[in-house]
């Protein structure tokens, strides 16, 4: 039984952050956030204008085609603050012995260096701890490794699998006794 199409993203609170469900209208402004090209050395693409960005965000809201995926996606804001500073997100499919999380994030040049990173992406893993999945992955190219650092402290750890030239990081998520 495959329940990794009925994840779906909800608000995260960490000690700074607050993760929040994408809606939209973010789209205005994390074309801002986002406008680094420097953001898209080692993941490739480019900044995207509001519009682009916003039929982005339409098509990833519409959710996957697969109804056994999920599509998660979050906003991150610094807590008591209104603006945005970044985005993570959680691709979740069925595999065996049960359904694989895929994550990934992004924070704005401006706001880098800060650990923002590192404690969105624990307070992703932690939820993902309670949720029906058997194991955390991350891509990451051999080189970025600011991102390295993310996964390590959120306690993903580097495998021999590679995919378009990044390297595999992988957390096997410990299940609740039946």
């Amino acid at each position: 039984m495959s329940t990794a199409g009925g994840i779906r993203p909800q608000v995260i609170r960490t000690e700074r952050l607050d993760l929040m469900p994408l809606r939209i209208d973010h789209a205005a402004e994390m074309s801002s956030v986002l406008a680094d090209p420097e953001l898209y050395a080692f993941i490739g693409g480019a900044p995207l204008t509001p519009e682009e960005l916003r039929t982005r965000y339409e098509r990833i809201l519409a959710g996957s085609p697969d109804p056994e995926v999920s599509w998660c996606n979050w906003v991150i804001r610094l807590s008591g603050e209104t603006g945005l500073v970044g985005t993570v997100q959680v691709t979740v499919s069925p595999a065996y012995p049960g359904p694989i999380a895929e994550i990934a994030w992004i924070v704005g040049t401006e706001w880098q260096k800060r650990g923002i990173a590192t404690e969105a992406a624990r307070g992703l893993v932690d939820w993902l701890r309670r949720k029906p999945v058997r194991a955390v992955l991350a891509r990451i190219h051999p080189d970025h490794h600011a991102s390295a650092a993310v996964a390590t402290a959120a306690g993903l750890q580097p495998t021999d699998q590679w995919y378009d030239g990044e390297r595999a990081w992988h957390l096997i998520v410990d299940q609740p006794a039946s």
